[in-house]
């Protein structure tokens, strides 16, 4: 069965990674259908997040105590139970409470396949299966929308959340049948114990920087994807086919990035990675307010600088998360929940902030990226200047050290 490990780990992933990206194509019929605003519609993101950072706090101290497997089955149940909901949701309310649950099971995977991965390999080899990872998860990512929107236009906009269900479902019986354990000792489960867990992790200023710049990263990419379509379809015109390109183009790019990032590092190194990827992410963070001040509709040049903001993300987070991973050998669970739920929480605040302030234009979203620009490179510049970034061939040990001074 170990044989099985990664694939089964790539297909619980990859369901609960295009569920975002299929629906969004929808947005302006769901928003039709309801006969509510586009910010509602944006909140189904919002909640979604807000059930996966809840629940993310518990995943990874439940996986240690109980073993990885039986919480994985349990989770993408949810999951499942939860796109089932938003099928046949009636209202507004019942969709939003379908999404909130899908998000509490789809966050399973998300912490604990990360964990699962931490336990079977360490350094270069994590490494490169988080970056195999990251491009098979952006090109079904990238297929999704361009999926979604087709879908969408032959049988409407539960046909998207359909496919999802029955995505889920194979998932979980891949799970259920062929999943292996992969952590053999098992911790006590307390609330006592979790909480100490919690505030070491959180008082670890390293891990603190180096946890939020992928999350931030995240919410960057989450809160253009929530306006995404209103913005291409309504303001700028085109059709659902046309915003569904260009949304497939944005996340190739994040996709062909991803795939070449264990060769890129290697050449560059961290340092240079990193510093690489932030220029890339700060001239379209700079573009994008330019042009949303501006107020043009150039729609190809939004695309293309939202694809320098992907390319930059796709290398920072390889480098920065798989390392992040690591600065707690032994309470990866601990540190994947600690990092998925920030990540979630983060994203839920800025779609939430996107579905409020969102007015048609880009400069809403330009403010919104900027915001998350700025804590971003202080991070980042926080790491470098602790050498948490410092060349080694032994990882675990420099950040050993760095979390020790």
């Amino acid at each position: 069965m170990q044989k099985l490990l990664f694939p089964i780990l790539i297909l619980s992933l990859v369901v609960c990674c295009i569920e975002t990206d299929m629906s969004a194509p929808s947005f302006p019929d769901m928003s039709r259908f309801f006969n509510v605003s586009e910010g509602m519609i944006q909140y189904t993101i919002a909640v979604n997040f807000l059930g996966f950072c809840l629940a993310s706090l518990f995943h990874g101290a439940l996986s240690d105590s109980y073993g990885r497997r039986p919480v994985m089955i349990f989770g993408n149940a949810l999951m499942m139970i939860g796109a089932l909901g938003c099928v046949w949701s009636p209202s507004i309310e019942t969709l939003l409470l379908a999404r909130f649950i899908q998000g509490i099971g789809a966050s399973t995977s998300a912490v604990i396949v990360f964990a699962m991965i931490a336990d079977t390999c360490q350094g270069k080899e994590a490494l490169k299966r988080i970056g195999i990872l990251n491009s098979v998860l952006t090109i079904f990512m990238s297929v999704a929308p361009i999926a979604g929107s087709f879908i969408n236009q032959a049988i409407g906009w539960r046909g998207n959340y359909a496919v999802v269900a029955v995505l889920s479902l194979l998932s979980w019986l891949s799970l259920a049948f062929f999943l292996p354990e992969t952590r053999q000792e098992r911790s006590s489960f307390s609330i006592k114990k979790l909480s100490k867990d919690y505030k070491k992790v959180f008082c670890d200023t390293t891990f603190i920087y180096a946890s939020s710049v992928p999350s931030l990263l995240c919410a960057a990419y989450m809160a253009f994807i929530a306006c995404a379509a209103f913005l291409y379809t309504k303001t700028y015109g085109l059709t659902l086919n046309g915003y569904a390109l260009h949304q497939g183009a944005i996340v190739a790019s994040f996709s062909v990035m991803s795939i070449f990032s264990g060769s890129f590092i290697e050449r560059f190194g961290r340092k240079k990675s990193v510093t690489i990827g932030m220029i890339l992410f700060s001239i379209g963070t700079l573009a994008i307010v330019i042009i949303g001040l501006v107020g043009a509709h150039l729609e190809l040049l939004v695309t293309i600088n939202m694809m320098l903001i992907a390319m930059g993300d796709a290398i920072v987070y390889a480098i920065i998360f798989t390392l992040s991973l690591e600065i707690f050998p032994d309470m990866k669970g601990i540190a994947s929940s600690a990092i998925m739920s920030a990540r979630a929480f983060l994203v839920f605040a800025f779609v939430g902030l996107m579905g409020n302030i969102y007015n048609d234009e880009l400069i809403s979203y330009a403010w919104v990226c900027l915001l998350i620009f700025i804590p971003t490179f202080f991070c980042v510049f926080k790491l470098f200047k602790n050498g948490f970034l410092n060349e080694t061939n032994d990882t675990t040990m420099i950040l050993k050290e760095i979390t020790v001074s």
